[in-house]
């Protein structure tokens, strides 16, 4: 099978009814990324997707080529039939993990065999932290030193 390998990706057969091949479609990892990035970002109760200093460094990106990268935080392997998927989450105070592991698992897989047609196997998920409301970088003066409790 062909593979684009500049794009990490995979070659998918296109047939029609009769058996015979009429050429290949050619899916990128990026894509599966993307599209599992989007997923995840869409479950409710998940604050932001990948470790900090990827979500530091993506902020800095996205204000300076004013896009996003879906799938900034997300690491798939693909194969010629599955794929598997590993993102780095950080949760809302309050958000049962479990359950919300359990919906990104869902909504993964649905989105990514649906768009692709490629057979989730895996989804890892890993909780790096608790996003507590009010808590963003308020203790942080101008200048980036803490203020001082006392005068």
């Amino acid at each position: 099978m062909a593979t684009n390998d500049t794009l990490g990706g995979t070659a998918l057969g296109t047939g029609n009814s009769d058996g015979g091949t009429r050429g290949t479609t050619t899916i990128a990892d990026t894509v599966v990324s993307t599209i599992a990035g989007i997923a995840v970002r869409e479950t409710d109760g998940i604050h932001s997707v990948g470790r900090g200093a990827s979500r530091a460094l993506g902020a800095v990106k996205d204000k300076v080529s004013r896009s996003n990268d879906p799938g900034r935080g997300v690491k798939v392997e693909v194969g010629e039939k599955q794929a598997a998927v590993d993102v780095d989450i950080v949760v809302e105070y309050g958000i049962p993990i479990l359950e919300a592991a359990k919906n990104i698992r869902t909504h993964v897989t649905d989105a990514v065999e649906t768009m692709t047609g490629l057979e989730v196997v895996e989804i890892n998920i890993n909780v790096l932290d608790v996003h507590v409301p009010g808590s963003d970088d308020d203790d942080e003066s101008d200048s980036g030193q803490k203020k001082s409790r006392v005068q």
